[in-house]
């Protein structure tokens, strides 16, 4: 029973499970690290490897390689040029021929440029031109003599002008004129006032439209228009004539003055 219970509490194949372990560990580091293993012969590196690889693919390449053959392609580019550029002048010639054929001249004719043509030398001007040109009036001159119909047309046009310009009348200056008429007291009939203005008559004078405005504790006040003609009417013939009406008027202002 003794002997069942330390089985069980020792573990007495540890050295075999360790060494299998170690095992196993070396051999994942051979085959990924390539790390050398204390006591097993040093592996040779990946890197290592590659650039022998890379070398020796650099050396079969170089051996295989001609110069020779890349020259001999260039210089086979370069006659073919040659060749189709001697062509292209052979064409040239040939199509300048028909041109000069065509034209009827000479082919050497035809492949010379033209001279641009030479400007002849400007003529002296004679005495007589000189003399025309400074006594040259650019703007006419005022002692012209002119035709008999010229001055008959322009005569003819006068004598128009001045016939409209008597038959027409004269512009006659207006004005419009508002006055304010103001009664004494709110028991003065309005309507009476009006008509007293209106009975005013010149010449010249034309009254217009009317209106009554409040004033004051319950009076109002005449507004009226009129149009006079300045010449024959003035403001101070207005208001005497109105305030002549002094039972009725207590006052009057003139509260508009326009020319027309």
């Amino acid at each position: 029973m003794a002997a069942l219970e330390l089985k069980n509490s020792v573990w007495l194949d540890r050295p075999k499970y360790e060494a299998a372990e170690t095992h196993y560990q070396e051999a994942i580091a051979k085959r990924h690290s390539g790390l050398r293993i204390e006591g097993s012969p040093a592996p040779v590196t990946n890197i290592s490897s590659e650039l022998e690889k890379a070398c020796h693919a650099i050396k079969q390449t170089l051996k295989t390689q001609t110069p020779a053959s890349s020259t001999a392609d260039v210089e086979g580019r370069v006659s073919k040029l040659e060749k189709e550029n001697a062509e292209l002048k052979v064409a040239l010639q040939a199509l300048e021929a028909r041109i000069a054929s065509l034209e009827g001249k000479k082919p050497e004719q035809a492949v010379k440029t033209p001279e641009a043509p030479k400007q002849a030398p400007p003529k002296q001007e004679t005495a007589k031109q000189a003399a025309d040109d400074e006594n040259f009036d650019l703007f006419g001159s005022e002692d012209e003599e002119e035709t008999a119909a010229a001055q008959e047309l322009r005569q003819k046009r006068l004598d128009d002008y001045a016939k409209k310009k008597a038959t027409k009348p004269a512009l006659v200056p207006k004005s419009t004129i508002i006055l304010e008429v103001k009664p004494w007291d709110d028991e003065t009939n309005m309507d009476e006032i009006e008509e007293k203005v209106r009975s005013i008559h010149a010449d010249g004078l034309v009254w217009g439209w009317s209106k009554k405005v409040p004033h004051c504790y319950g009076i109002f006040k005449l507004q009226i228009n009129c149009v006079v003609e300045d010449d024959k009417v003035g403001t101070d013939f207005l208001e005497e004539s109105i305030t002549a009406f002094d039972s009725h008027v207590q006052s009057v202002d003139i509260i508009a003055f326009n020319k027309i």
